[in-house]
């Protein structure tokens, strides 16, 4: 994870968040350590027993129509209160402009103070998103993420087992890569995680023998895309014939990435086989599941109906 900066958060946000410094640039280098706003309505009254002053504070609607019920004094006393702590900075939405003594304060104290011309509503929504893929927790893992029928595929196994190989495969018949050899992923909020590649090697590919190949270059944009959600691993291991594998799909293989439950499938590798098509299947069966269609299921149920029919023409004999 990164440090974030209010400085950082100005740069980058500044046209989005239709962002204006008017006081505090001393104070820009304070670091945001919450994707969580606070609103500090209660704490311009006086109440400071539960305010939660290390997070970005936001004068939104409501303490703004607090506020103009207020005199010059009043607002002062009222902004001295919060500004005695810690404050990483504080926001004003709806383009309010606050009054010169708020600005002296926050200008004495170093906290950074911006105008946002958004409403509240769209600075929370925008604000959180921002942060949030900040600071969600992330990880870097070996392996290759493609985008098939619109399911994000991780492929993974040791080295040299054929996971490029089987995504340029992918990528000729129309599927879309997102990252190969090393896929960065964040765990983004309910329980999802999307992965991503490096801006360096993005739509890059090295196939053993051949070297670097351009996915983008090769196939046109649409064979690529920048991020996707990982929905299924597949690993790729080598083929033993002393092994068990998995035949009807009925006891499904989970994994977890970033403490998110995903399900896995292994598919043994040899001489000859052709993944492309296994892989599309996966992708196709994984989209029937998600539908509420399980056939390994569908055919427990035939076979346990067909027991059951058996069982009542005994009976009747």
């Amino acid at each position: 994870m990164r440090i974030i900066t209010v400085g950082t958060f100005l740069e980058e946000n500044k046209e989005r968040l239709v962002l204006e410094l008017i006081a505090g640039r001393n104070g820009t280098d304070n670091v945001l350590i919450s994707p969580e706003l606070n609103r500090p309505g209660l704490a311009l009254t006086g109440f400071i027993d539960l305010f939660t002053y290390n997070r970005v504070q936001l004068i939104g609607n409501t303490e703004i129509l607090y506020l103009s019920t207020l005199t010059e004094t009043k607002k002062i006393e009222a902004f001295e209160i919060i500004c005695q702590f810690a404050l990483p900075c504080i926001i004003f939405t709806n383009g309010v402009t606050p009054s010169p003594g708020v600005v002296s304060l926050c200008n004495t104290q170093n906290i950074p103070l911006i105008i946002s011309s958004l409403s509240t509503t769209q600075f929370v929504h925008l604000f959180s998103y921002y942060l949030e893929d900040n600071f969600a927790p992330s990880t870097a893992m070996h392996g290759t993420l493609v985008d098939v029928y619109g399911m994000g595929l991780f492929f993974t196994g040791r080295p040299g087992i054929g996971k490029s190989e089987v995504t340029l495969d992918l990528v000729e018949r129309g599927h879309r890569l997102v990252a190969d050899d090393v896929v960065h992923i964040i765990r983004k909020s309910r329980g999802i995680v999307v992965g991503t590649g490096n801006e360096l090697t993005r739509s890059l590919i090295e196939i053993r023998g051949v070297g670097i190949v351009d996915v983008q270059q090769m196939f046109g944009i649409r064979a690529t895309r920048v991020q996707k959600r990982i929905e299924v691993e597949v690993q790729l291991v080598d083929w033993d014939d002393k092994k068990t594998m998995d035949r009807t799909g009925l006891d499904e293989n989970i994994t977890t990435i970033l403490d998110v439950e995903i399900p896995k499938v292994e598919i043994p590798i040899y001489p000859g086989k052709y993944i492309a098509v296994i892989v599309e299947s996966i992708a196709l069966n994984q989209l029937l599941k998600i539908r509420g269609y399980n056939a390994a299921k569908e055919l427990a149920n035939r076979q346990m109906n067909l027991i059951r029919e058996n069982e009542k023409k005994n009976v009747s004999k």
